[in-house]
């Protein structure tokens, strides 16, 4: 587990290699019964969160290993991350995808000068053309979540936050593998043990809550969401998140596809953000009644890649294919 001094290193490392402090800014949701606060990692150079945890954990490589390269599983935010990295570092980058990621975010991370590889329908059939990777050829691996050096990272965030507002009674983090979840939680917990760690996720499957709910990491069927980058496994054998979520999240909260879709929109007609799916869980699940606030909060909008033409179709109200489903629109009020 990732203690306070390694999270204060990680900040160190990724200021001095480039990765900025996000701004923290108020809601117009607010008056929702106590203030809340928006931390917009959608404004990283890659439009998200990952770029902390990819950043600190490719520049704590042996140099013979960047020599070597580095190879990841992504839904796409990670990928790209770990693209942006890289290539700062002069290392090559190997990014692994399932065919559920969208187009947008591949043509991203090759743009930043990745080379991608599709295989199967599964985050975790894309793990396994990782560990060949790593086998066969000696790259080095730098994991989406499971990794104290990813961790370590993401949990910055929790130090920026509260040095900005420590009355901070409570964080609402979208929850996938857990790396975000359990960074924050970490940093956030030991700074201020009695804050509120709140976790976000679509309602099928989401695959840390139902580990939680097991007791145990499980596997989940990956299914398609207007919250595409939460999707994925976290691994029958995770060696940390599934431990840290465990003991440090208070709550996990699911939310609806068309609870999304309204986040969405929420985001964008209230606040004027573009954000993806996963960054609206929070206000899907505050819009919905699903969430109550006490004191002054804090939501973490994880990233901003999102497909523009299914974006430009959730903030005009109208309806959206998301898998076998048509989310939004029939009774969409006007914004």
């Amino acid at each position: 587990m990732p203690g306070l001094s390694q999270i204060y290193d990680a900040l160190r490392t990724i200021r001095e290699n480039g990765v900025p402090e996000t701004p923290l800014v108020r809601s117009e949701l607010s008056d929702r019964g106590a203030e809340v606060l928006l931390k917009l990692e959608t404004l990283q150079p890659t439009g998200a969160f990952k770029l902390r945890g990819a950043t600190n954990a490719i520049a704590r490589l042996a140099p013979y290993q960047r020599e070597r390269g580095v190879v990841c599983a992504s839904t796409g935010n990670h990928g790209r991350a770990v693209a942006h990295a890289a290539r700062a570092m002069g290392t090559r980058a190997i990014v692994c995808l399932s065919a559920l990621v969208p187009d947008t975010k591949a043509k991203a991370i090759e743009a930043l000068g990745a080379q991608v590889r599709r295989v199967g329908r599964s985050q975790d059939d894309a793990q396994r053309e990782v560990e060949r990777l790593v086998a066969e050829n000696g790259m080095a691996a730098v994991p989406p979540f499971d990794d104290e050096d990813v961790i370590a990272g993401q949990g910055t965030i929790a130090i920026e936050l509260l040095a900005a507002r420590p009355d901070l009674e409570a964080i609402v983090v979208p929850l996938s593998g857990g790396g975000l979840m359990a960074g924050i939680a970490a940093a956030a917990k030991a700074m201020k043990p009695r804050i509120r760690m709140i976790g976000v996720s679509m309602d099928r499957g989401a695959a840390m809550a139902e580990s939680l709910r097991a007791g145990r990491p499980v596997e989940t069927e990956e299914v398609a969401s207007l919250a595409d980058s939460l999707g994925g496994g976290i691994g029958l054998r995770n060696r940390h998140t599934f431990a840290l979520c465990r003991d440090l999240v208070d709550e996990v909260i699911l939310v609806t596809e068309d609870e999304i879709y309204r986040g969405m929109r929420s985001l964008f007609h209230d606040d004027r953000l573009v954000a993806e799916g996963a960054s609206a869980t929070g206000h899907a699940a505050l819009l919905a009644g699903k969430l109550e606030l006490s004191g002054p909060t804090a939501f973490i909008l994880s990233g901003r890649n999102v497909d523009m033409a299914q974006f430009a179709a959730v903030v005009a109200g109208e309806p959206v294919r998301v898998g076998d489903m048509s989310v939004g629109g029939q009774h969409e009020a006007p914004a």
